[in-house]
């Protein structure tokens, strides 16, 4: 996930999601994650302290800010590419399971009280972003 100030999805030209200050979520999902990932890792974001507060210091999160989040499907953040030059994706999950799984997180996100826009599953997307920080962070649950 990224911390952004702005950031938009285009697909086919057009912008089909956008936020403002708040996080991208760059969504990867693999080969065995399950439902209660989904949620797990929605309950996390929401709460992770990554805004900062008066003083300068990470200590306010989604929750805490009311920003929102928009989140992206991406597949190839499974990339294998230990061998040959050509990443291999065997370990991302096929689109029958990632998909409802995608829906699943954004869902949660949601409940978590987080305003929530989604790029397109399975969409060729343009991701726009203007990254606050810039603040970069990986999960895995």
């Amino acid at each position: 996930m990224q911390r952004v100030r702005a950031a938009t999805v285009t697909v086919e030209g057009g912008v089909v999601a956008s936020c403002g200050a708040g996080l991208v979520v760059l969504l990867g999902i693999a080969v065995g994650d399950e439902e209660a990932d989904a949620d797990r890792l929605a309950a996390r974001i929401a709460r992770l302290r990554v805004f900062e507060n008066d003083e300068g210091r990470f200590d306010r999160s989604l929750r805490d800010t009311g920003r929102s989040a928009l989140v992206v499907s991406q597949f190839t953040l499974l990339a294998d590419t230990r061998k040959g030059n050509r990443p291999s994706f065997a370990g991302a999950a096929n689109p029958e399971i990632a998909e409802p799984l995608y829906d699943l997180f954004c869902s949660a996100l949601e409940r978590e009280g987080v305003p929530v826009s989604r790029g397109v599953f399975g969409a060729k997307m343009e991701v726009s972003l203007v990254n606050d920080g810039p603040v970069t962070i990986i999960l895995d649950v």
